[in-house]
């Protein structure tokens, strides 16, 4: 069937979705509240689970082109000394695509300009509320919610307002950086005393990083000066992220208090879905955000070519998809609850998944 579907936020999934959704006859209209596409945030490493996607996309050569191609994920302690080493070459080799680390603004770009080229209409400045939606549900076939996990306007009318964000209990810092020098195409994770500081290769000596740590939501209206916070809890720790501190670009740093959801019982009710984070938002020591949220986009225009019925093809969407986000939501978790456990534990256990599980995990529904 070919729909007329109207789609609520101009992201990563909301992009990827309007992409692939043109590609396959449906008409697509994209509502953004923002006056332009997004470049919040600093970088992504989009995984192999993702990668099939962009590749189905037709874009995984656009996307390589900036991109960085680690071969490796170390984990590190304060200290400096390697805990434990994952190889992202055998990993790439065992799913059939590669992993790559990109900025953030780079990938949104490539996404944009795709949809221009498709013809895809994209109405910026279009704030979507509650009674708005109401009035869209008889002018669309489907109403698809990407709009984001904190304040999605799609999540609220579909539940009442009822399952909320929970935030966490810890912040990011995150940054993009160029040093002089090439950058070793190895992805660092350092870990120790309740923080963490990961730094990403992308091109060109450009990285992306981020920093995090435990902290009250008191905080939160705090002027306290976060740049000299950070400078100060890494002090001490190895050269590589005072590099990243010293030569970051934004001009004032401020953290991201970090939310999840939990597992919601359904996606939909009649023609409005949600996919992406107001659907399944993980936390970003998951590392399956992004990726998660293309592979929804792919997994939807699935269903909605292989299904007759919409209810039909929804009510697939949600049981194809379900276990394996809320897969990564607990990932992320579990994580965290290493990370940030206490304060006063030295090395947090750093051991790394197995290549041949994340195989199965990540690529599990592609084909």
């Amino acid at each position: 069937m070919k729909d007329k579907i109207a789609i609520v936020g101009a992201g990563i999934a909301g992009l990827a979705l309007a992409i692939l959704a043109t590609e396959q006859g449906h008409n697509v209209t994209v509502y953004e509240k923002n006056s332009a596409i997004s470049n919040l945030g600093a970088g992504i490493t989009l995984w192999p689970n993702a990668m099939f996607v962009i590749s189905q996309m037709g874009l995984l050569e656009d996307v390589k082109r900036v991109s960085g191609m680690p071969l490796s994920l170390h984990s590190i302690d304060k200290y400096g000394n390697t805990q434990s080493m994952m190889n992202i070459e055998l990993l790439n080799q065992e799913c059939g695509y590669p992993s790559i680390a990109i900025l953030r603004k780079e990938l949104m770009q490539i996404f944009y300009q795709k949809a221009l080229k498709l013809g895809v209409s994209i109405k910026f400045q279009h704030s979507v509320n509650p009674l708005l939606l109401q009035q869209m549900k008889s002018q669309f076939d489907l109403i698809v919610g990407a709009d984001g996990r904190m304040y999605s306007t799609t999540r609220q009318l579909l539940f009442d307002e009822r399952p909320q964000p929970q935030y966490q209990g810890f912040i990011n810092i995150v940054g993009i950086s160029q040093l002089d020098c090439q950058l070793t195409p190895f992805i660092k994770e350092y870990r120790g005393n309740g923080q963490r500081f990961g730094i990403v290769p992308v091109h060109s000596g450009w990285c992306y990083w981020a920093a995090a740590w435990r902290e009250s939501l008191a905080c939160k209206q705090s002027s306290r000066d976060w740049g000299h916070e950070l400078e100060h809890r890494f002090e001490d720790w190895p050269p590589d992220i005072k590099n990243m501190i010293k030569k970051q670009k934004a001009e004032k740093i401020k953290p991201i208090y970090l939310y999840d959801l939990d597992p919601l019982p359904y996606w939909h009710q009649e023609n409005i879905l949600l996919i992406g984070d107001a659907a399944h938002a993980s936390l970003p020591t998951s590392g399956q955000g992004a990726c998660q949220a293309l592979e929804d986009a792919w997994h939807l225009v699935t269903v909605l070519t292989n299904y007759a019925s919409l209810d039909q093809a929804l009510n697939a969407f949600y049981q194809q998809r379900i276990a394996k986000a809320t897969a990564a939501q607990n990932a992320g978790r579990h994580v965290a609850s290493q990370v940030f456990s206490s304060e006063s534990i030295t090395v947090v256990n750093s051991t790394l998944p197995n290549v041949k599980q994340l195989t199965q995990l990540w690529m599990y529904g592609l084909s």
